[in-house]
């Protein structure tokens, strides 16, 4: 059996002779090492510690001076009158010096030096030394592990493998009204009675012997003899091993969540409120769409009828405060619970409404600071109400309370959150007021971000259609059709083009392409690409070449990777050439046969460099068609390529002859709920010969 230390630690068994050495205690994490000198200060005792510290092995250091092997030139003299001081004295010795290493670097060494004397009388210098950084490292971590139990609020406490206290902080004192002397040596169910000792030493026999930590184990009650009243607490237990994996005990934290449990239902319930914010309000970048969760999320909670109005310079890019006369504002969404009256007297979502000076909403956003209004009077409803009408309507309602916060974002005023009571019985308080600023504080960071996702949105589109083809040109021997689709509303407007190119001797290019990302800077590319590309098909280059110059104009646009195929049509030899430059295979759909894709030569996307790119010819004869395209298309993150290209041959097998109606088709078929990228998508038909 093992027994227990002054420390309350449960002791190992006293180890037998020759039993093995299990390293792991603290003199093994200092790694003291024993040196042993003669009266002369030679070296007669090396221990393996003093050859990993000093780096001789003992063959190399035994009968060696001790000061000549360790002990640099200009500390040498001060050394000797050290040791002449301990065997003439008898004088102990502790401190620092800078010891020689064999490497010959120096090395700051703790050392401990004492006088040794053996049966025949003679005199013996034992240095013991330790590195010095480790030991200043273990002195410093320890005297913060003593500080951080003592004046922790957080109660903590280690019990031995019996379970029994060993150690209690005064923080714990506190929570359970016992002193340390009640605990140490106790098991759980001695220390505090009123404690479920059975469950809780169970939790802690868990503990021991996973090692698995039992995080935050909430629990009410008194457990302590001098507790007042009922605490919640958070509780946690940990496995104490040494460095060696022995398990040494347990301990335990306690944190006092008492104040936090007692706070009333009302206060739950706001917080439950502001959770729920969290996961509803800006579900996507839609402006109106969250505008409508933020009036979804207060009512009923919060109000039984809630606004939100967002002032129309602010979506027109104007940062210029509101004029303090009057405020023009935007309704972007209205909720209520069960008030018709009071949703008729609010202005209509998408309106625009002016509100004078004296209005309660426009001095909320001339301020930036909340209007309250807890008790509303007949005289206050001008105030509230859009126009009279509107005034009577909310009187009708029975509007008593009137509450309205700022929605800010960045430091800058977007619009306001209008909330009225009615069936709900209380006034708007000041709670409820921090409660609505939070919400509003929250969704006014969703409505920012959809903004400007809206306005860059828009700006990229108008950027890219504008860099696209805006009407089929007269091509020789080809018929053509051609679509551009942007993302939807939860996609972002990305780097997707095509081209139709006329060339001489009736040739024509044909060109479709895909700038990897989105956004500004994939237009912008995309433009760039575009413009490369145009110039270089007047130039008759082999599509390969093309391909080729066009990889090092991707190479200079700050890392940018495209995909890109690149065709040229001569309708006098019925002949198409064309490369691949990691885009997807383009579809051959020839009356009568089934639709296939054409295997073109792979080759590496734009911007990757170093790669060659080959060109290969097809035969076209009147009657067929080319399908070129982008990722957007075919591609879905549920569904596997080469299943989503077979449902492109099946579509075009049965589309019908009008080109314009074809892609159409594409679109809506293969597009259908999958609007997460946008698509280029170019049709060219063989017409005849000229």
């Amino acid at each position: 059996m093992g027994t227990t230390d002054a420390d309350g630690f449960r002791s190992e068994p006293a180890r037998a002779a020759g039993a093995p050495y299990e390293p792991g205690g603290l003199l093994d994490l200092l790694n003291v090492a024993a040196v042993v000198l003669d009266e002369r200060g030679r070296i007669v005792l090396w221990s393996p510690q003093a050859e990993t510290l000093f780096g001789w092995s003992a063959a190399e250091a035994l009968g060696r001076y001790g000061a000549r092997l360790l002990v640099v030139d200009e500390d040498l003299e001060a050394i000797l009158e050290l040791f002449a001081k301990v065997m003439e004295g008898g004088e102990s010795w502790a401190g620092g010096f800078p010891a020689r290493h064999k490497d010959g670097a120096t090395r700051l060494v703790e050392f401990r030096n004492m006088r040794l004397e053996d049966e025949s009388g003679r005199f013996y210098a034992l240095g013991m030394a330790t590195d010095q950084r480790v030991l200043r490292r273990v002195e410093r971590d320890l005297a913060l592990s003593l500080q951080l139990v003592d004046r922790s609020p957080i109660g903590l406490a280690v019990l031995d493998t019996g379970l029994r206290y060993v150690m209690v902080n005064p923080a714990l004192e506190r929570m359970h009204g016992l002193p340390a002397e009640a605990h140490l040596g106790r098991r759980v169910g001695e220390a505090l009675p009123l404690a479920d000792a059975a469950g809780i030493e169970a939790a802690m026999r868990g503990v021991l012997a996973t090692g698995t930590p039992l995080l935050d184990r909430f629990a009410v009650g008194r457990e302590g003899g001098g507790a007042a009243e009922d605490q919640a607490q958070l509780i946690s237990y940990y496995r104490l091993d040494d460095p060696a994996g022995r398990v040494l005990g347990l301990a335990t934290s306690v944190v006092d969540v008492s104040d936090r449990y007692r706070v009333n239902a009302e206060a739950r319930r706001r917080t439950a409120l502001i959770a729920e914010a969290s996961v509803l309000i800006g579900t996507t970048l839609d402006l109106d769409q969250t505008a409508r969760e933020l009036a979804d999320t207060v009512v009923p909670g919060l109000a039984d009828v809630a606004a939100v109005d967002v002032l129309d310079t602010v979506l027109g890019g104007d940062h210029a405060a509101p004029e303090r006369r009057s405020a023009v504002f935007r309704a972007l969404a209205v909720a209520s619970a069960d008030a018709p009256e009071a949703v008729r007297a609010a202005d209509p979502p998408g309106q625009i409404a002016r509100y004078a000076a004296d209005r309660l909403v426009t001095r909320c956003v001339s301020t930036g600071r909340p209007v309250h209004l807890p008790h509303v009077r007949p005289r206050d409803l001008p105030r509230i109400a859009r126009d009279d009408d509107a005034a009577e309507l909310l009187a009708r309602a029975g509007l008593h309370s009137y509450l309205a916060v700022p929605l800010i974002a960045r430091g800058e005023v977007l619009g306001a959150l209008d909330l009225k009571r009615l069936a709900n019985p209380r006034p708007f308080s000041e709670d409820d007021v921090a409660l609505a600023s939070e919400l509003a504080a929250r969704a006014a960071v969703c409505i920012d971000n959809a903004r400007w996702y809206q306005r860059e949105r828009s700006t990229v589109l108008t950027l890219q259609r504008s860099l696209l083809p805006q009407r089929p040109p007269h091509l020789v021997g080809l018929e053509i059709a051609y679509r551009y689709q942007p993302a939807g509303t939860a996609g972002q407007v990305g780097g997707d083009w095509f081209d139709v190119i006329p060339q001489t001797a009736d040739r024509s290019a044909l060109v479709v392409g895909d700038v990897m990302g989105s956004g500004i800077n994939a237009a912008a590319a995309m433009g760039q690409l575009r413009t490369a590309a145009r110039t270089l098909a007047q130039l008759d280059l082999d599509p390969a070449r093309v391909l080729h110059h066009l990889d090092h104009t991707a190479g200079d646009l700050d890392q940018m990777i495209a995909t890109c195929l690149y065709a040229v049509y001569d309708p006098h030899q019925g002949l198409c050439r064309a490369a691949n430059a990691g885009h997807l295979p383009p579809a051959l759909v020839r009356p009568g046969a089934r639709p296939v894709l054409l295997e073109l030569p792979a080759g590496a996307p734009l911007g990757v460099g170093g790669v060659p790119f080959e060109s290969a010819d097809l035969r076209l004869a009147p009657g067929d068609a080319v399908v070129l395209y982008t990722d957007g298309l075919v591609e879905t993150r549920d569904q596997d390529i080469d299943v989503r290209l077979d449902a492109l041959l099946t579509v075009l097998d049965d589309a019908p002859h009008d080109l314009e109606a074809t892609c159409d088709l594409l679109l809506t078929t293969l597009r259908d709920g999958n609007d997460q990228d946008d698509v280029a998508l170019l049709i060219a038909r063989v017409t005849g010969r000229p």
